[in-house]
């Protein structure tokens, strides 16, 4: 049908194409793993945080969870945002916000996690065929645009998919001797694709995957990999990298410095600072990560 002629109040295709056997059109969740401790993040950082996860360190200002958080509080189409921490973790208890809620719901490992955090949803009334963003909370780069850019992808594809960057830089194999670590060959980078978050799938399919391929996953796109799917692979951003290292705090502070972090401080408040200045990168280091 032409949308042109389509009869007033016909609801768009996407919105259709979600409608099955007359059920209700799928709804869209988020679901933050939460539950990590950081160790590479936090090497050499201040001894007064060491112990403290990297998620919660301030960054520009605020810390960095929330500033991801902000990038999925202006996702209109979410129902709600799930944060799956770990059990006794209190730190949300000093941030409370309507624009998410928190479950202590973290295991050992990531895929436990966003096993439990969908077992979550359900009982928040989520359904099998509803979507699901699961997002690194150490992603705190990622923007509103990009999430919905991921959603407008994947909305009609019978899998999902999740954000990628493609390799930019040439890619080696290397081998370990007597002589130190050397290459062994050059990659064709290609086909090469650096996998992020948000990773897009329906809460049925994606916790089968888990429960039966989440002890070798990675992410949840190998999960629904191991059953024979394909995800879509959606541009994202080399900014949307995951802090990983402790020269990551610097990047992404100089990022969020520089988009003067209003989107943070609009939803959530927190420190402000007199026009903050972008500090210089370390010496030789470089957005474009792979992730871990």
């Amino acid at each position: 049908m032409n949308p042109a002629s389509a009869p007033p109040g016909t609801p768009p295709l996407a919105a259709q194409l979600q409608t099955v056997q007359g059920s209700p059109p799928s709804q869209f969740w988020a679901l933050l793993p939460c539950a990590g401790s950081g160790t590479r993040a936090v090497a050499g950082v201040a001894a007064s945080s060491a112990n403290l996860p990297k998620q919660y360190h301030v960054v520009a200002g605020l810390p960095l969870v929330l500033h991801t958080l902000a990038a999925f509080a202006g996702v209109e189409r979410l129902r709600s945002t799930l944060v799956a921490v770990a059990p006794g973790d209190q730190f949300f208890a000093a941030h409370p916000s309507p624009l998410y809620f928190v479950a202590p719901c973290g295991g050992p490992t990531r895929a436990d996690t966003v096993l439990a955090g969908l077992r979550e949803l359900r009982a928040r009334g989520a359904q099998e065929r509803d979507w699901v963003l699961v997002h690194d909370a150490a992603r705190c780069l990622v923007t509103t645009e990009q999430i919905n850019a991921l959603i407008d992808a994947c909305i009609s594809d019978q899998v999902g998919g999740l954000l990628a960057h493609q390799l930019a830089d040439t890619l080696k194999t290397a081998s370990s001797g007597p002589g130190g670590v050397r290459v062994v060959s050059t990659v064709d980078r290609g086909d090469k694709w650096l996998a992020q978050t948000p990773q897009m799938f329906r809460l049925g399919p994606l916790a089968e995957a888990l429960e039966k391929f989440g002890s070798i996953a990675t992410d949840e796109a190998s999960a629904m990999e191991a059953t024979g799917q394909h995800p879509r692979l959606v541009p994202g951003s080399a900014l949307n990298f995951k802090v990983t290292y402790p020269e990551d705090f610097v990047l992404a502070e100089a990022v969020l410095a520089q988009r003067m972090h209003a989107g943070t401080l609009a939803r959530f408040g927190g420190l402000r600072v007199s026009e903050p200045t972008a500090p210089a990168p370390p010496e030789g280091a470089d957005a474009q990560r792979s992730t871990g």
